[in-house]
This record gives C-alpha cells, structure tokens and sequence, in this order.
C-alpha cells in the first residue's frame, strides 16, 4: 500500500475501534453482547465509506462498489437485527461470558468487539484497494459483480427458508433440511463467502490482487471459527436428528445429499 492508502486505513482502524467502544457501552446497559453481530456490517460499510470520500478520484468502480457493500450491509445487518430482537443475548456469547468471569463486561471490549474491528478492517481492505483503482472497469468487475450477486441472492433466499421454518410451529424441534438447506447446511454463510470473493475480484481488477488475506480469511472464519465449526461443535448433542443431516448433506459447498 502507498502512502495514502497506509493514512487511510488507519483511520478507518481508529474509527472501527470509536464504533465499536460505544456499542460496547451499550452492551454493559443491555447485558447483551450479541449487538456486536447487528455492528459487524456497519463496520465494514464504514470503512468503505471512509475510503471513497478519501480517494483520490470517483468513478465507476467507486459507485459499483459503495452500492454493492451498502446493499449487503443493509440487508445482513438489518436481518440480523430482525432475527435477534428479543431474544437475549446469543447462547453462543453466553458461552464467551461463562468462560471469562469475573470482569467479562471489561474483557469482552477486546474478546468481542475490538476482535470484530479488527477483523472487519482486514475484511475491508479490498474495498480499499477497489476504490483507490483508477483502472476502467473489465470484466473481472463484471464478474466480481456477478458473484458478489449470486451470493447475496443465495445468501438472502437461504435466511427467508430458515426463518419462515422457525416461524412455524409444526416445525418445533425439527431440523431444517428444505429448500437450499437440503444441498448445504450453512447455504448462508456460503453465500457470505461467495460476496467476498466478488469483492476480491473487483478489487484484483483495480490493482489490489494483495488484498487476497481477506476472502481467505472470510473463508476461514466461515468455515473453522465462527460459523460452521463453532454451531455444530455440539449441535449434535442437544438435537440428535442433527447427526443424519450432517451425515447425508455438505457443509459448506451446495452439493446433492446422500441417500
């Protein structure tokens, strides 16, 4: 990164980090640290944001790629939000909390949301390198843009089955095996990956190929840290039907179940 884009990000860095100590204030009110899942969209669009009204020029890429990452930061945050309203603080967050008593309400300003700032700045950085580019579009935007849109589409049609399947009580207690969940057990968080790699192309278009660390490590958190690995780590404990659906269908990739 040049000089600029050095000074830029830093202060994307610094500005993450103010966003997220006033959603940690407002988590000690709430008990409730499951907010920093509503602010981990709004992060990354910030420092997109951040990075336009810092470049150097405007351009076609920059209105393609402020549209693209405000349209997702609007739905996944907006959904998230949605989903979690009234329901306490994620059991997954409980489990953080039990393991770091005493004092989790201080630790947690760097266990949880400083963690999520820095992770969303990394996340970021081919926004960056997408909005520094002079380069004219190609068809690595166009096809950056058509991944980045399935995967949204994917993304968003994985998380409507799955709420209106909760949403049911005939489904209590089931698992949901329907629909886009019968090829994948976390369609959405394939979707989520699918978004970044079109990022990344759009970024390796204007010159930023660097910036790779991001979808690889969206990926990695996706499928090791924060999303497969961490739901099913017992899933198959407390519902046991759990165990045959992970036996006959992916977790990741969409590919046709087992008999």
């Amino acid at each position: 990164m040049d000089a600029f884009s050095w000074s830029t990000s830093l202060l994307a860095l610094a500005l993450l980090g103010v966003a997220a100590l006033l959603t940690w204030l407002v988590s000690i009110i709430l008990r409730n640290v499951s907010i920093v899942d509503s602010l981990w969209a709004v992060m990354i669009a910030l420092a997109a944001w951040v990075y336009a009204l810092a470049a150097p020029q405007t351009g076609p890429r920059e209105v393609l790629v402020l549209l693209l990452v405000s349209l997702w930061m609007l739905r996944l945050s907006g959904y998230i939000t949605w989903r979690n309203w009234g329901h306490g603080e994620d059991r997954r967050y409980q489990a953080i909390r039990a393991r770091n008593q005493p004092y989790f309400a201080v630790k947690s300003l760097y266990l949880v949301f400083g963690l999520q700032a820095f992770l969303a700045w990394i996340i970021a950085w081919p926004l960056m390198a997408a909005l520094a580019g002079p380069e004219p579009l190609g068809w690595l935007d166009a096809l950056g843009a058509l991944l980045w849109s399935g995967g949204i589409s994917f993304q968003a049609v994985a998380d409507q089955q799955l709420a209106r399947f909760k949403a049911d009580p005939a489904n209590a207690g089931q698992v949901m095996d329907r629909g886009l969940w019968r090829y994948s057990r976390h369609p959405n968080y394939f979707g989520e990956c699918c978004i970044w790699w079109g990022v990344w192309l759009l970024a390796l278009a204007a010159g930023g190929g660097w910036t790779l660390i991001s979808p690889l490590l969206m990926t990695f958190l996706l499928l090791k840290v924060s999303g497969v690995a961490l739901l099913e780590q017992d899933i198959g404990e407390r519902r046991p039907a759990y165990r045959d659906y992970i036996a006959r269908t992916s977790a990741f990739f969409p590919w046709k179940p087992s008999p």
